[in-house]
């Protein structure tokens, strides 16, 4: 029955993508209370910043050797496989992760060994002792890239077959691992228990899916062919997008190493922030744009414009539909969302309002980093990497760029200092320079996603600008009304004291109720403005609801 389970195919697209984003949200819980356990367990100090920055490298290695080719070639070419014959698909598979896992593993003992070198690069400002703790964890956390690689092919597979259940359940498995660890490895091995519940979640990413994996038809081939048709293609088509991964993940490596000059604790806040924004991302980006990514490269085979045409539209503006009343409400409620998710323990009220100041940030490019998911995938589907990957290029050298000037423009404590100190309600902190960081991010992903928006519509012309602006037009002005509601209902709960904000319960009836009186004004206001996209969900999601009630009414 488990395999049953885990076997079961989605029909449609919309189903695909509410699976996703099902998942999304609750491995965004589980991180949740990953987060919390870590910041109640350590606080905003030299363990978190060890922790986070030895996480760097291993992921670099894993974005540029496998999720750049998963996302631009693999779904693709396995599907062109499988449509002609079913045997030479497995035998490309066979062959694929093969070669990947002898790559995988040659590349991390090479980063192994050289790790002090490494970690010497990333975190600049760390003390002797504290590198030297970096160094233990990365080792150890180099056995994720190799088990996490193979994992993740095999789930773009799996999401050929649309298996996307078992694929789903596969980082909620992660997160276990690493909760695991820190309740049960941490007391045991102290902080090198981090790393060691980070491999567990890897191992149990990749078992939760091999049960699927073998039910869907393969079996193992110990074939080792550098020169196959598909692997040669599979290696054109990734090295771009690989590049372009690359590129994004510098910027984490550059804004870390820059954080660990700064103020102790100032990785562990950009870290635990960025984490809040990107299980927003994840849950509608993320989960839209990979459950819409095969049909788009389908209807490309095809030839099939409006096809093309329509599913990218749909995607683009329903991400922006659930992004942009979301962000609203994260910079709104930033303070009480950090207290009810991290404050806790160590993590304390100068923790929480730097974090939150974080948040506010990052807030403010979130839509823009969600709109860079399903842009990217339109150009894989039209077998384009090169674009996304000179715009990501581009973008990294801005962000250094920004990053640098906006922390010296802090530290230096004149009027930029004094604005962001008054809009992020900062008085009294004068080491606010870690964000310098989010400030720089967040504008450097509305710029990626303009140009990427752009060279888009320069090349192949799929959305007509007309409807895209009403539609945007309808978005803003429903947004810019949640916003004064969200505000209005925060500030009548402080102004008349109705609830004790000293107690977790009146913080959570805070954010709670202003969050469910901002997406109810949202909403209402889409009704009323008869937004387009509330009409694409009811149709896509509730369709057999709407059809039954239609029968039985007639």
């Amino acid at each position: 029955m488990f395999t049953k389970f885990l076997n079961i195919q989605t029909k449609s697209i919309s189903f695909a993508s509410l699976i996703l984003a099902a998942s999304y949200f609750c491995s965004a819980l589980l991180g949740l209370f990953r987060d919390r356990l870590l910041a109640g367990r350590f606080g905003l100090g030299n363990e978190l910043d060890v922790y986070y920055a030895a996480f760097t490298i291993p992921d670099f290695i894993a974005l540029i050797l496998v999720f750049g080719a998963i996302s631009s070639a693999i779904i693709p070419i396995f599907s062109s496989y499988l449509v002609t014959s079913q045997d030479d698909a497995w035998r490309y598979a066979s062959n694929l992760l093969n070669i990947f896992l002898v790559c995988l593993i040659v590349v991390s003992l090479i980063f192994i060994i050289f790790a002090p070198f490494f970690v010497s690069l990333i975190a600049p400002g760390f003390s002797p002792e504290k590198r030297e703790m970096t160094v233990t964890l990365m080792r150890i956390m180099f056995l994720s890239p190799i088990i996490l690689g193979i994992s993740n092919i095999i789930s773009g597979i799996l999401q050929v077959f649309k298996r996307f259940l078992v694929t789903a359940m596969a980082p909620l498995m992660y997160n276990l691992g690493i909760i695991v660890g820190i309740i049960f490895f941490v007391p045991k091995f102290g902080l090198i228990g981090l790393a060691f519940g980070v491999v567990l979640g890897g191992v149990l990413h990749l078992l939760i899916q091999i049960p699927a994996f073998l039910y869907s038809g393969f079996v193992y081939k110990p074939l080792f062919d550098f020169k196959h048709a598909g692997v040669v293609k599979t290696l054109k088509l990734m090295v771009p997008r690989s590049l372009g991964l690359g590129a994004g993940q510098l910027n984490t490596i550059a804004t870390t190493a820059i954080a660990s000059t700064l103020a102790v604790g100032s990785i562990g806040a950009l870290n635990l922030a960025n984490n809040l924004s990107a299980m927003v991302v994840n849950a509608f980006a993320v989960s839209l744009s990979t459950a819409i990514f095969p049909a788009m490269a389908l209807a490309y085979s095809k030839e099939n414009k409006k096809e093309f045409e329509r599913k990218f539209s749909s995607a683009f503006l329903q991400i922006i539909f659930f992004t942009v009343p979301i962000s609203i409400l994260i910079f709104i409620l930033r303070a009480q969302i950090v207290r009810v998710v991290l404050g806790t323990g160590k993590f304390g009220w100068l923790d929480t309002r730097l974090t939150a100041a974080c948040l506010g940030v990052f807030a403010v490019g979130l839509s823009a980093q969600g709109l860079i998911f399903i842009l990217s995938k339109t150009f894989y589907a039209a077998h384009n990497t090169k674009i996304p990957a000179w715009i990501s290029f581009g973008t990294v050298v801005f962000n250094v760029l920004m990053s640098l000037g906006f922390v010296w423009l802090l530290n230096a404590h004149g009027l930029f200092f004094n604005l962001v100190q008054f809009v992020l309600r900062l008085d009294g902190i004068d080491n606010i320079g870690v964000l310098g960081l989010p400030i720089a991010f967040s504008i450097t992903g509305i710029a990626e996603a303009l140009l990427l928006l752009y060279f888009l519509y320069i090349k192949f012309k799929v959305f007509r600008l007309s409807h895209m602006a009403l539609s945007l037009y309808k978005i803003a002005l429903a947004g810019a009304l949640t916003a004064a509601t969200a505000f209005l209902a925060r500030q009548i709960l402080v102004s008349y004291n109705l609830v004790n904000l000293q107690t977790f319960l009146g913080v959570f009836f805070q954010l709670s109720f202003s969050s469910v009186v901002g997406i109810v004004c949202y909403i209402g206001m889409a009704l009323i403005l008869k937004s387009p996209e509330l009409e694409m969900i009811k149709n896509s999601f509730l369709p057999k609801f709407f059809n039954k009630h239609e029968s039985r009414t007639h």
